[in-house]
């Protein structure tokens, strides 16, 4: 299994890396579907609302304070560190094997490592703008703010550049994402169920014969996979 991948690392250099929350659990980031995950934490404060409302467009617009309390609360990563994953994804970029990494996290964990080339899908808490004249504000103004955060310019709605539930994801991204999936030579997923659309359908684009797939549960893409390896994805890339 491990000599299987190393074989495709040490013959390619166009590897594309498509990850998930199972990336970042590692550092202490809940996912959100487990049993432990953020939908699953108890919150009397926010226990009546369906966890998708709090993270969604609907939220943020009728319920802002409720919004933003929760996102405060949940998605303030700014003192979590990188771990082996991100760091040996980074390490493969600075040696020419790796091109491109598309994640679905937003926590910023792969530039944090060194990572250059990154589509985020989703977005990053690390940038923040004015809805009214697009001014950036960075997490520490966001998540040390309190009630609903204005621009100090205008005093126009700051919004996390975050893909929130109601919304599309960034055209720009995903055109870039998609080019660099479709030119890899191999593609490693990991730490994801491949379950949220649309992003799992980027995969499709793949053309290659050296798909791999590392999650620790059973994803709907299994079949497809050229090597499957099951297990928790820090402790696969720790012996690579």
């Amino acid at each position: 299994m491990y000599e299987k991948l190393r074989e495709y690392i040490e013959e390619s250099n166009n590897i594309v890396f498509f990850g998930g929350a199972g990336v970042s659990t590692e550092s202490g980031i809940p996912d959100f579907r487990s049993k432990d995950g953020l939908y699953n934490q108890h919150d009397v404060q926010f226990d009546k609302y369906e966890p998708e409302y709090l993270l969604s467009r609907e939220c943020l617009y009728n319920n802002p304070k409720v919004f933003y309390e929760f996102y405060r609360q949940k998605m303030d990563t700014r003192n979590i560190e990188p771990n082996i994953t991100h760091k040996v994804l980074a390490k493969m970029e600075e040696m020419g094997k790796l091109s491109a990494i598309v994640t679905q996290n937003i926590d910023g964990l792969h530039q944090a490592a060194g990572s250059k080339v990154v589509y985020e899908l989703h977005g990053s808490v690390h940038r923040n703008y004015c809805q009214k004249c697009g001014a950036f504000y960075d997490a520490r103004y966001m998540l040390e703010s309190t009630g609903i955060p204005r621009c100090e310019k205008c005093g126009g709605l700051i919004k996390p550049d975050v893909v929130l539930y109601e919304e599309g994801l960034d055209q720009a991204t995903i055109n870039g994402a998609v080019h660099a999936i479709s030119q890899a030579d191999v593609l490693i997923i990991g730490g994801t169920s491949l379950t949220v659309y649309p992003a799992a359908g980027l995969i499709d684009y793949y053309n290659g014969n050296k798909l791999v797939l590392i999650n620790k549960s059973v994803t709907p893409m299994d079949s497809r996979a050229d090597l499957l390896v099951q297990g928790p994805i820090g402790e696969i890339f720790s012996q690579l």
